[in-house]
């Protein structure tokens, strides 16, 4: 009775207290939504698969500045630098981990840094790397490489051929336009990974080591072998100084979802113009077949 009493005694909502009550309880419920599609977005990014984005020329010819990308992250585990934001401080090991494979295109973070980077990789713990006059060396072993000739790479606002990097490579093609003349030349690895390789001139980068991958570390270079910040470069100089430990793997890249020249502004009636024709949906796996090995 008690309860009855207390509930006959009091006084009704007025209707300015409901509709306040309502719109309390609305925008609540609104900001629980977004929190929870945040951490659903953050979770997605941080296990599963997130974009990226191709900033510099280290991966030509096979990538290009402009190119979107989807990385996976569960192939090699989890390590602290899985989450979103690189917010873990460092620490060894990784959870349900897998060495990449030779030839696969990861995204590495360098050790004392947050800056993503793109780059294959090249040798496994135990492996001796080596670069003699730009012939890469695998335990003292020449790595199959064939010239594939010339590739005119379409000159835009994302792929320049800047002269001090690509000299005497800027050329006009039949149909009047500019492009970049690259020399290309195919290598496979030990186990089968084909790749193509861009390769200008003599560059610092052409005599290095030889040097061991050590246990849990890999070494990864680019593939435009005269213009990559990689494994053979000091961290000083913007490399990753040397083999990278493997918790620095950050995901393998996939395939491109598309690709900007460089050209789209802030107005949507530009963006379906800058999209650059044919590089939807490219693998980004090496191929492994018997028949693309360099013989």
């Amino acid at each position: 009775m008690a309860s009855d009493d207390l509930a006959l005694n009091t006084p009704p909502l007025s209707t300015d207290e409901r509709k306040k009550k309502k719109k309390d309880g609305g925008w609540l419920a609104e900001l629980r939504s977004i929190a929870v599609l945040i951490l659903v977005v953050l979770g997605f990014h941080s296990l599963v698969a997130k974009p990226f984005y191709i900033p510099s020329e280290s991966m030509m010819p096979g990538l290009l500045v402009g190119d979107r990308l989807v990385v996976t992250k569960y192939p090699y585990g989890y390590s602290f630098i899985s989450p979103t934001f690189h917010l873990l401080p460092p620490m060894a090991g990784r959870l349900f981990g897998r060495l990449p494979e030779r030839g696969d295109v990861v995204i590495v973070t360098p050790p004392e840094t947050r800056t993503d980077y793109i780059k294959r990789v090249i040798g496994l713990p135990g492996d001796t790397i080596e670069v003699r006059g730009g012939q890469l060396f695998i335990n003292d072993k020449a790595v199959p490489r064939k010239s594939m000739g010339d590739k005119l790479i379409p000159v835009d606002a994302n792929t320049r051929c800047d002269p001090d990097h690509y000299p005497g490579a800027l050329v006009r093609g039949s149909d009047g336009k500019p492009y970049c003349k690259i020399a290309i030349f195919r290598e496979t690895l030990p186990g089968g990974a084909t790749y193509d390789t861009a390769d200008i001139e003599y560059s610092y980068g052409d005599s290095y080591g030889p040097v061991m991958v050590p246990d849990g570390h890999v070494f990864l270079m680019g593939d435009n072998r005269d213009n990559s910040a990689d494994s053979r470069f000091p961290l000083d100089q913007g490399g990753l100084g040397g083999p990278v430990p493997w918790e620095n793997i950050g995901g393998r890249a996939e395939f491109i979802t598309f690709s900007l020249d460089g050209t789209a502004s802030w107005n949507p009636l530009t963006w379906w113009g800058s999209l650059r024709p044919g590089r939807t949906g490219l693998s980004l796996h090496p191929d492994r077949s018997p028949a693309a090995a360099v013989k």
